[in-house]
């Protein structure tokens, strides 16, 4: 697409704790829109909800809001400005992977019986 090979190394370097932190809030947020909708059995909202929430994270993270191991993986096989160099992705992916425990974290203290409840069909 636009002249480009399908694949080719990114690279854009992306380090910093600005950045890495900055994933961690993304990878948070989008954790608490997508299973605090599904816990209020909100189900039909989500995929609506996770468009906006990604469009609104990447205007207004420093880092794009990559919040997905596996787009972080995928953006560094792409040279453009969305891509991320591949010696920056394990400090992206450690940064997703904290912000996701943190978000489940959160959810427990907002859903305390997300744990105990059983599926019923």
């Amino acid at each position: 697409m636009f002249g480009l090979g399908a694949f080719s190394v990114a690279a854009q370097s992306r380090s910093g704790w600005e950045l890495w932190t900055s994933e961690v809030v993304a990878t948070f947020g989008l954790v608490l829109v997508i299973f605090g909708l599904v816990r209020s059995g909100r189900l039909t909202a989500v995929p609506f909800a996770v468009g906006a929430y990604i469009a609104a994270a990447i205007l207004f993270t420093s880092s794009t809001a990559f919040a997905n191991p596996a787009a972080t993986v995928a953006r560094s096989l792409t040279d453009t400005f969305a891509g991320i160099a591949p010696r920056s992705v394990p400090m992206f992916v450690i940064a997703e992977f904290a912000g996701a425990a943190l978000g489940l974290a959160a959810l427990r203290m907002l859903f305390p019986s997300i744990g105990s409840r059983t599926h019923r069909d």
